[in-house]
């Protein structure tokens, strides 16, 4: 059991980290990027939010999709895309076009978004869901964790362009992958009944679902805090704190690293305490240390060295968060399991893009508003957890 276990978290994680190594791994470059095809750092980041818009859209089709056609289907199109797009990226010759090429490259990562999380749900609920879910998030911290270091290795050899290169090729090993080593887990006589009506009519089930928005949005304003610092952690840490773009890489990696350490137990302490009652905790604790960075910054307590040290704090009690709440918010939803993850990761994306779209404007390299963008989100997270999960 625990080698099935970790052979389908290995393939799913690895499919679902290739949209992101194209966020992190480009996150270093971001002054460079600008001062290449001669952009301001607003339409650098919109490189960013676009990527994101399509993340968050194209979930409401991909969910549908695999339910009616089955989960393997859908990530070869995602993955096809996200390739062609990412070679397209590779030979932009402004920032225009990088944008427009980068709502492509979303759109075909969302697939290894949402899919993975559908399966899951198609194999496993209660713990043992939970447990695949924070041994996929293992997985799948490869790219926060490593993208960025590989990012900077390749931008310092060969220039910003090679990132998009080598993102093109991650999507044809991951293809292979797929292929050779992930089961279909949708088969046919469970597609019957599914089709786009039906689809919309589970949208609208789910959006009157209080405690299924609920629990989205717990994770989604938790995901939403991790999107204010990387859109402008770059310009924080390299402009404002004068660290190389290795150094970033590195405290980049560190916070993820952080995450996905304690991610590692949430099975075994939901198991123990509750899924409920330990995100209610950790949220709690989450919110808490944020508010603390923030408050110091406010203060004029401009140290490097603190904020990094809460924010790796902060981002471990999240990491029992996240999983958790995308476990127990498809625990009902099995038989639209895809419907209910891709709704899900919709409102994820829209907290996230609703909170970078609110900083957009403040940003200016200072730490301040990245950390009012952390901390709020980490506020509306605790009091959402306290509200959805007041029982047990």
């Amino acid at each position: 059991m625990q080698r099935s276990f970790f052979g389908l978290a290995l393939v799913l994680g690895l499919v679902s980290a290739v949209g992101p190594f194209a966020i992190d791994m480009y996150l270093p470059a971001l002054p460079t990027i600008g001062q290449a095809l001669g952009a301001s750092p607003g339409a650098v980041q919109a490189t960013l939010i676009a990527f994101f818009l399509a993340l968050g859209a194209g979930q409401v089709v991909y969910g549908p999709v695999s339910d009616m056609l089955g989960r393997k289907a859908p990530l070869y199109f995602g993955l096809a895309l996200f390739g062609a797009s990412s070679i397209g990226c590779a030979l932009a010759p402004d920032a225009g076009t990088l944008i427009a090429l980068r709502f492509l490259q979303g759109l075909g990562a969302c697939a290894g978004m949402v899919i993975p999380r559908a399966v899951v749900r198609d194999l496993h609920t209660g713990p043992d869901a939970a447990r695949l879910m924070s041994m996929l998030m293992l997985v799948f911290s490869v790219s926060p964790i490593l993208a960025p270091l590989t990012g900077s290795l390749l931008i310092d050899s060969f220039g910003w362009r090679a990132v998009f290169w080598a993102v093109a090729v991650a999507a044809v090993l991951s293809a292979v992958l797929l292929f050779t080593s992930l089961p279909e887990t949708r088969p046919p006589q469970e597609r019957v009944g599914s089709s786009f009506s039906g689809a919309l009519q589970a949208y609208g089930m789910l959006l009157r679902d209080s405690h299924f928005l609920g629990l989205s949005l717990i994770g989604g304003f938790g995901v939403a805090s991790f999107f204010a610092y990387l859109a402008n952690s770059s310009f924080v840490l390299i402009d404002h704190y004068g660290l190389s773009p290795r150094q970033y890489s590195v405290a980049f990696a560190a916070n993820a690293a952080s995450f996905i350490g304690v991610s590692q137990l949430t099975a075994r302490w939901g198991a123990r305490f509750g899924l409920g009652p330990m995100v209610k905790v950790a949220v709690t604790a989450y919110a808490a240390v944020m508010a603390v960075a923030f408050a110091l910054q406010l203060a004029g307590i401009d140290s490097l060295a603190v904020m990094l040290g809460l924010l790796f704090v902060g981002y471990g009690a999240l990491g029992l968060v996240v999983p958790a709440t995308m476990v127990l918010s498809m625990e009902e939803h099995g038989t639209i399991a895809g419907t209910a993850s891709a709704l899900g990761g919709t409102l994820h994306f829209v907290a996230g893009i609703a909170v970078m779209g609110l900083l957009a404007p403040f940003a200016n390299g200072n730490p301040l508003p990245m950390l009012a963008g952390i901390a709020g989100s980490a506020l509306l997270a605790c009091a959402l957890a306290w509200g959805t999960l007041r029982r047990g």
